[in-house]
């Protein structure tokens, strides 16, 4: 059933679930911060609860969030970036462009890159973050991927993934080579 079409009280609930789960808190610490009973927020979570304004009022202020968030339905964000959009970072030696696509939203643990690499000096990384790990797939062009000491010849719709947390390089060998660049932080 189309969220518009549910319920006010199932609305609330999965807004106060997905609220809840995007905060990162326990049903205790949400409770605690908005002043209510942790069995009061179950009940309104599985939408046999009957919420004040009050109640609301004071839920929205513990998750951070706008009133309306809790009691409208969700709407599926959709975020487009053509090519050529988006913010670009060129690396300093090497003939290579990284644009972001997608951050890293809070409670994510992953950022997402549209490469763009020119044969000549390799992109050469230091480690990053200990448990960081890369994935690549190549769009176009062929590339050699990977860690710096045993890199991997790669071609269109070719993937890799590799531990982040060690240096790694990526090596165009055909001009304009594209890949995509999935840095997954654990």
């Amino acid at each position: 059933m189309p969220a518009e079409n549910r319920a006010p009280l199932d609305v609330i609930a999965s807004s106060l679930q997905r609220e809840r789960r995007r905060s990162g808190q326990s049903l205790t610490e949400v409770a605690r911060r908005a002043g209510i009973a942790k069995s009061t927020l179950s009940q309104l979570e599985s939408g046999t609860g009957n919420p004040s304004v009050e109640t609301l009022w004071a839920l929205s202020v513990a998750l951070d969030v706008p009133f309306a968030q809790l009691v409208q339905p969700a709407r599926p964000k959709v975020q487009v970036i053509r090519a050529g959009e988006g913010p670009a970072i060129a690396a300093e030696h090497a003939d290579y462009t990284a644009t972001l696509l997608a951050s890293c939203p809070p409670h994510a643990r992953r950022d997402i890159y549209l490469i763009t690499a020119q044969p000549g000096e390799p992109r050469r990384s230091d480690p990053h973050m200990p448990g960081v790990i890369e994935h690549v797939i190549v769009s176009s062009g062929r590339a050699h991927v990977g860690l710096a000491d045993d890199p991997v010849e790669l071609s269109p719709g070719d993937y890799i993934a590799y531990p982040g947390d060690m240096p790694h390089i990526f090596r165009a060998l055909e001009s304009s080579s594209t890949a995509v660049l999935i840095s997954e932080h654990t």
